[in-house]
């Protein structure tokens, strides 16, 4: 029996005892779908739309049913983080902070903290033998002779010093003081207070949760002020302008405080009933069918009205996009989230939208789609040797790579596939941050200028075939009569195999033969050395990473590239080595951002070089796409924000939305 014939076979029981009233016009289905975590199934009832009842007394509930391609595994904070988990949370934790264009914006914060309004500060201090302080490369290290250093004053690597070990030496430190609103409440109506973050602070630093330590390393102290403010402080010589990064989102000690981290990931209270002061609470969660949250009568917006509903229902009906768009038309959900494999369906959706049977959401996001080339495989490390068996050298010579990014159609991609709807990557950084380069020379699809650009790489058109390889004659490091045929690997996800054969015919009109592979996600991302990417096992692969805004040069350092040295652990996977690069990316990482105008141009000069470089043939930005009921209103995607849903106390539908839409 589904889920909404069950609502429609169940009772409403009033306060008054006497009277049995009962509901109709309900018809949410349930759906099968995997069940992580057991619990006891109980029945419970779920209004999932307008209830009218027949009473002048009682007032009418209303909710939102949300339709989602996958069930978190958890809602613990510091558990197995995903984007469905972030669906949820964003109704029961407001913030702290919505990152809206890469930029922070104040949630249950006073202001974000910055250097104009004081609220982020530098202060001089004396470090002596011993301390922790972070040394010009930006590594964690304990103070002692010969150390490379930033002192006080000094943002770039022209002024560091080396220690002479007993010089008195004083560096710069970082302190943020963040200050929450006034009155804040958990949901249960328990004060929320800087205590809060701080607790938070110290369960992250947990060995029991295998948190990164990147930041709690770089943490000096992070303490209490008051009720309501908590300061940190950095590790002198800690450089940083994300400061956002340095406040732990408050997690509730008067209830989590007696429970040992080990067992918070099999804690109810923890990892299925998270307490929080967002627009909702979590009322149930039914394992395979959905999870409802109820409206927080201690939210600090009610009287603004918000939220809009007083229950969500999130529905798990898997993946597949038909299924969530008939689930929409149906009426048997107002909005299909972002994880649904929408960007599947692109084209049946924007016709039903034009048919105006629904409402698209779409944006590209900071995940950008690429081809990652095999320049430098794990069998050249003990030497290249075309005598061999290695397979040969395609990718070193920087025309190749420039014909191959001009061979592929990528605009032909983005306008076929995803109806232009998102943009070729350009740069390191995402798209539309401060840093991103606006418009570079970009290598646009020239199908002959790259066979020139191959010709003098000496691939030649031998045999004058267009329908086979081009040959190697005169490239001293491959042997004459060599076929430009490489392998071209990546996932079995529909639209990736389209996509991969787009780009396997655009190569071949070049003189360059693909044989495309497909394997499952976890083959492809397997840790090195056996792993396909992480070991360099490959020729050509296309999938997806994140673009940082974190100092993302990084990614293409020689020294990135994965090996037993560093426990294949980092992210160079094509291997890419260039010693001008390498150095532009040493002095863009050692320029501080107080540094100003030397800190952007060094980030463009090096952006300018990966470009030139072509180390990876980027293809698109991912789509975040959302669906919805014509109706609907509220909603905005924004690339980074961490749930298209980041604004569900707003969200609403129907003649609610008078003049919002």
């Amino acid at each position: 029996m589904s889920f909404r014939t069950q609502l429609k076979n169940l009772s409403l029981i009033l306060l008054v005892s006497l009277f049995v009233l009962l509901l109709s016009s309900c018809n949410l289905q349930s759906a099968d779908n995997f069940s992580p975590v057991e619990v006891e199934n109980t029945e419970a009832i779920l209004p999932t739309e307008t209830l009218v009842l027949p009473t002048a007394t009682e007032v009418p509930k209303r909710s939102l049913v949300v339709c989602m391609g996958q069930e978190p595994q958890t809602l613990f904070l510091y558990g197995d983080s995903s984007r469905s988990m972030w669906t949820i949370l964003e109704g029961v934790y407001d913030g702290p902070f919505d990152l809206v264009d890469y930029e922070p914006q104040a949630v249950i914060l006073q202001q974000i903290p910055s250097l104009e309004n004081g609220g982020a500060t530098y202060s001089s201090v004396e470090v002596k033998k011993g301390d922790f302080v972070v040394d010009a490369n930006g590594d964690l290290i304990v103070l002692d002779k010969g150390a490379l250093i930033y002192p006080s004053g000094c943002f770039d690597a022209s002024c560091a010093q080396t220690w002479d070990g007993s010089s008195v030496v004083l560096m710069d430190q970082l302190s943020v003081q963040f200050t929450l609103l006034p009155d804040l409440k958990w949901s249960d109506g328990e004060p929320l207070t800087a205590a809060d973050s701080v607790y938070s602070y110290q369960l992250a630093g947990d060995a029991a949760l295998n948190l990164s330590p990147y930041v709690q390393q770089r943490t000096a102290s992070y303490e209490a002020l008051d009720d309501v403010s908590v300061q940190w402080k950095g590790v002198p010589g800690f450089f940083s302008n994300q400061y956002d990064m340095y406040y732990w989102t408050p997690l509730p000690e008067h209830v989590w405080g007696e429970i040992n981290p080990a067992d918070m990931a099999l804690s109810e209270a923890v990892s299925r009933a998270p307490l929080g002061w967002g627009a909702y609470q979590i009322q149930e969660w039914i394992d395979g069918d959905h999870i409802t949250l109820e409206k927080n009568p201690n939210y600090f917006r009610l009287n603004e009205g918000l939220p809009a509903f007083d229950y969500v229902v999130y529905r798990f009906i898997g993946d597949y996009a038909d299924q969530n768009i008939a689930a929409l038309l149906s009426g048997e959900c107002d909005v299909v989230d972002q994880r649904s494999l929408l960007i599947e369906e692109l084209e049946t959706v924007l016709t039903l939208q034009k048919n105006n049977e629904l409402k698209v959401y779409s944006t590209p996001s900071a995940e950008y789609e690429h081809i990652e080339l095999g320049i430098y495989p794990l069998e050249y490390d003990d030497g290249y040797n075309p005598y061999s068996e290695d397979r040969p050298d395609f990718f070193s010579d920087i025309r190749t790579r420039q014909a191959i990014a001009q061979c592929v159609n990528r605009e032909r991609i983005i306008s076929r596939w995803l109806l232009d709807q998102t943009q070729i990557p350009v740069g390191l950084y995402p798209s539309g941050t401060l840093y991103s380069m606006i418009d570079p020379e970009a290598l646009p699809y020239d199908a002959e200028a790259a066979r020139t650009l191959l010709d003098q790489a000496g691939w030649k058109e031998y045999d004058g075939d267009p329908n086979t390889p081009r040959t190697a004659i005169g490239i001293s490091n491959i042997f004459d009569g060599t076929y430009f045929k490489v392998n071209y690997l990546t996932t079995t996800d529909s639209l990736r195999v389209k996509i991969a054969e787009h780009v396997k015919e655009h190569l071949m009109e070049c003189g360059i033969e693909v044989e495309i592979t497909t394997v499952e996600p976890d083959q492809l991302y397997a840790a090195g050395p056996e792993g396909v990417l992480f070991g360099r096992h490959f020729d050509m692969a296309q999938f997806a990473w994140s673009a940082s805004m974190n100092d993302p040069c990084v990614h293409f350092q020689s020294d990135q590239m994965p090996t037993a040295e560093n426990q294949w652990l980092t992210i160079n996977l094509g291997g890419f080595q260039d010693e001008n690069y390498d150095t532009l990316c040493y002095e863009a990482t050692h320029t501080l951002p107080t540094a100003g105008d030397l800190y952007t141009s060094r980030q463009l000069a090096v952006q300018q070089s990966y470009v030139d470089s072509m180390p990876i043939i980027p293809l698109y930005y991912r789509l975040k796409t959302v669906v919805s009921r014509t109706d609907f209103c509220g909603l905005t995607l924004n690339a980074s924000t961490r749930s298209a849903l980041f604004q569900i106390e707003s969200l609403d539908y129907g003649e609610h939305c008078s003049g919002n839409n």
